[in-house]
């Protein structure tokens, strides 16, 4: 059992959703991180500098970040925001693992968000190994 899930029990941490919500949440916690490590290796491999890497990578996930329901509830926010959360892989996966966490979880709304994050990460992973290509091509 991972660590965070010992220390959430040790600390009174109910998942409703019991042991498939908790999957869920950790599927929809390791597929963004898989789109944004795909966007890292492409921009590294094509820029070659440390710096860009750092400000491409600040500049795309804070603000997908911020943008999403993970740190305010959507309804509290602009309504812009709202549009753009829609179209946000940070908050499909946080979407995904809020209602997998519930008792009554609407599941089509769960495999929907997942089936956009697994889509993202496909397409990430294409342009990552044409930037190898290319990086393989000019060394």
């Amino acid at each position: 059992m991972p660590t965070f899930l010992v220390i959430a029990l040790i600390a009174g941490a109910r998942f409703p959703g019991g042991v498939v919500g908790i999957g869920v949440t950790v599927l929809a916690a390791v597929l963004p991180a898989l789109i944004f490590s795909a966007l890292s290796n492409a921009v590294a491999l094509l820029t070659r500098q440390q710096a860009t890497l750092i400000a491409i990578s600040q500049f795309t996930t804070l603000p997908l970040m911020f943008l999403s329901s993970a740190v305010m509830d959507l309804h509290l926010a602009p309504s812009w925001v709202g549009r753009v959360a829609a179209c946000n892989p940070v908050e499909w996966a946080v979407a995904a693992a809020r209602q997998a966490m519930l008792v009554h979880a609407d599941w089509s709304m769960v495999w929907a968000r997942l089936g956009l994050l697994a889509a993202a990460v496909l397409v990430r992973g294409f342009l990552a190994t044409r930037a190898f290509r290319a990086y393989r091509k000019s060394t």
